[in-house]
């Protein structure tokens, strides 16, 4: 059966209007930062949201702050404190705890960029996706209202995964009933399961993605992948090994080319 197919029986079922999201925020030591993520997903005007944080056993006030916050969201926050196996693992989490009809992360060190993100991708949310994907932007702590880096989803098409090129993760909501059909986040990997789920999904089994021309995510500059050289090493490495695993044809010429991509993307793509 084709992708296309899979989802005719669904088109007259699925009644976007009333589509439920499932937003998931993975924790650990997040006592800073978390009630910001918190804040931006309460005060959306889209209200069928689930909202599910994840956190492996904080040593810091982190819980605290879920606990805090739990009343306000008024029997629409799950949570849990356990150990895991990492970010992946503790994503795996979330998607298994998630009763809505689409599922997207949001870091605890990050924050949804304005009051309306959900509202208008649900409203903008193609029939015929099974996910969708946009924008986000990257500031420095401290100064969150300056701009470092815009980091668009609209040049991306599933074929440039075999260069190492992904949307932006934070960006992508799935429709849950994929990650049963299709599989979860790769928790092997270390900091490119992202990639993989993404190159799994568009490429290897075709699902149609779709692109939205919405800023979703304020993005604090550090993460796991661009964090140091070595880091960054590992995510080619990674993402070697994930197309490797898909069956999708590559090599460390290729890979390496997502970096002038991302430059040029930088400088001449803006909101």
């Amino acid at each position: 059966m084709s992708i296309l197919n899979y989802f005719v029986p669904l088109h007259s079922e699925f009644n976007y209007a009333d589509m439920k999201v499932s937003i998931i925020t993975v924790a650990y030591n997040s006592e800073k930062t978390l009630a910001d993520a918190m804040t931006s997903v309460l005060r959306q005007t889209y209200k069928d949201i689930e909202y599910i944080v994840v956190d492996g056993l904080s040593k810091d006030g982190t819980v605290g702050v879920i606990k805090s916050f739990e009343p306000l969201f008024k029997g629409r926050l799950k949570w849990v404190s356990e150990k895991d196996r990492g970010i992946y693992d503790a994503m795996n989490k979330g998607v298994h705890m998630a009763t809505g009809d689409v599922v997207g992360i949001l870091n605890s060190d990050d924050f949804l960029t304005n009051d309306t993100v959900i509202e208008r991708m649900v409203k903008e949310f193609p029939a015929d996706a099974g996910a969708v994907y946009g924008d986000i932007h990257f500031v420095r702590a401290g100064n969150e209202n300056h701009t470092v880096r815009y980091y668009s989803g609209r040049v991306f098409r599933p074929w440039l995964v075999r260069i190492g090129y992904l949307p932006p993760h934070p960006s992508l909501y799935v429709r849950r009933e994929l990650f049963d059909k299709f599989g979860y986040y790769d928790a092997s990997l270390r900091i490119s399961a992202d990639f993989e789920l993404i190159a799994r999904l568009g490429y290897k089994n075709r699902v149609p993605m779709k692109y939205l021309h919405i800023d979703f995510v304020t993005m604090r500059m550090g993460g796991a992948s661009t964090r140091s050289w070595s880091n960054r090493m590992l995510g080619a490495e990674e993402n070697m090994i994930a197309c490797r695993n898909n069956g999708i044809r590559t090599n460390w010429a290729l890979i390496s080319m997502k970096y002038p991509i991302k430059y040029l993307q930088s400088v001449f793509i803006r909101h």
